[in-house]
């Protein structure tokens, strides 16, 4: 007498059928929840359930209790877990508060010699601590339950952001002054005024690095390595730096390479565009404040200058305010990526000749952030 199934057949609808299908076939789905669909999907077309289980590898109960789901509920509610599932957990949630609170203070201050937690270090802390604390339960914890703790609350303890604390009490004013230059410089350029004025943004590239190398540089072959080589060891010449200024009306840049920039460089710096700019014209300067700019020796230079120039300061922390940082930045990412050189000198004759080049056609740089909400008085 041939077997007749205790169980009624399992009657799936077509949208139902293309979803179990696209989940049975998908890479992106859990296991259990593909391994379900291939059940009913097997079932569905007759199959047994004993010979469910060896086609997907299982057991009779497993696939038992996935088709007495899906023919109490429907074959949507036959997929995940249902709620409930599992032992309960053995970890409280205060004792899980008490391991973030740990997370949350460094370990210095706990009496250990590390600066930042590792899941080694706060593990064997919890649990040499845990009974005192009143928390017994995890007096096993280990780096992969602790691990789980932390990412539920999205905690990071290992990592370090930095962040910039506004520390000039006058930021606000400070970068209000400077904004309002560039709306001049906008309202100048848009008009096409010819204003007795050059408005200038400043500042000094510190640390240019002059390395050479220790051997000769492979250049490209096709077919056999795209892009050149270079020995991986190299000798390093010392530093220069770069003291720039762009003219935000016509984007001429102007540059001194130095050794070092103190106020004697600074004030050789303002006497040559004293000497470039005619006598009658009035030089504004964005610029921050070093030391340098404000010194006694470059005030004293200034003084023999009455009314040639004005000094429009960015507050502290503000440098990202002024437009000769896009410069360099551009600098950097241009002429200066990869750059080998002999000595000092090739560097100093290098960055001067990029100057050249970039004078032959200059670039007025604009700055647009909070532009529209100045308010020129």
């Amino acid at each position: 007498m041939p077997f007749v199934p205790r169980r009624p057949a399992l009657a799936l609808e077509p949208g139902v059928r293309a979803d179990l299908e696209r989940i049975s076939r998908s890479r992106r789905e859990p296991g259990s929840r593909s391994q379900r669909a291939k059940m009913l999907l097997l079932y569905a077309d007759g199959e047994s359930i004993s010979a469910v289980a060896r086609a997907l590898g299982t057991n009779r109960p497993r696939v038992e209790r996935t088709l007495d789901k899906a023919l109490q509920m429907g074959a949507a509610a036959a997929l995940p877990d249902m709620p409930g599932r599992g032992r309960p957990p053995r970890i409280a949630p205060e004792a899980k508060a008490w391991v973030i609170s740990l997370a949350c203070q460094k370990p210095k201050d706990l009496g250990y010699s590390y600066e930042l937690w590792t899941t080694a270090l706060l593990s064997e802390h919890i649990r040499r601590h845990c009974l005192e604390a009143g928390h017994p339960s995890l007096i096993k914890i280990g780096r992969g339950t602790v691990s789980k703790i932390l990412s539920a609350q999205a905690l990071r303890p290992h990592k370090i952001s930095y962040y910039l604390e506004k520390r000039d009490a006058e930021f606000e004013r400070k970068m209000a002054e400077v904004l309002c230059v560039y709306k001049e410089v906008e309202i100048l350029r848009q008009s096409g005024s010819q204003e007795l004025v050059a408005v200038l943004s400043y500042d000094e590239k510190p640390g240019i690095q002059a390395i050479g190398t220790t051997a000769p540089d492979l250049p490209p072959v096709p077919g056999q390595h795209p892009e050149w080589g270079r020995d991986h060891e190299y000798v390093r010449h010392g530093t220069l730096s770069l003291m720039a200024a762009i003219d935000l009306l016509t984007g001429h840049v102007y540059g001194q390479v130095v050794e070092r920039h103190r106020s004697r460089e600074f004030v050789d710096f303002l006497r040559m565009l004293d000497q470039h700019y005619q006598p009658e014209i009035h030089i504004k300067v964005i610029l921050d404040n070093h030391s340098a700019h404000i010194s006694k020796e470059t005030r004293a230079y200034l003084a023999t200058v009455p009314n040639r120039f004005e000094f429009t300061f960015t507050p502290k922390h503000g440098s990202w305010l002024n437009l000769i940082e896009s410069f360099f930045s551009k600098m950097s990412r241009q002429m200066l990526r990869g750059i080998r050189v002999t000595g000092k000198t090739e560097l100093k004759a290098r960055i001067l000749q990029y100057l050249q080049e970039i004078n032959r056609m200059p670039v007025v740089f604009r700055w647009k952030y909070k532009l529209d909400a100045v308010t020129l008085v």
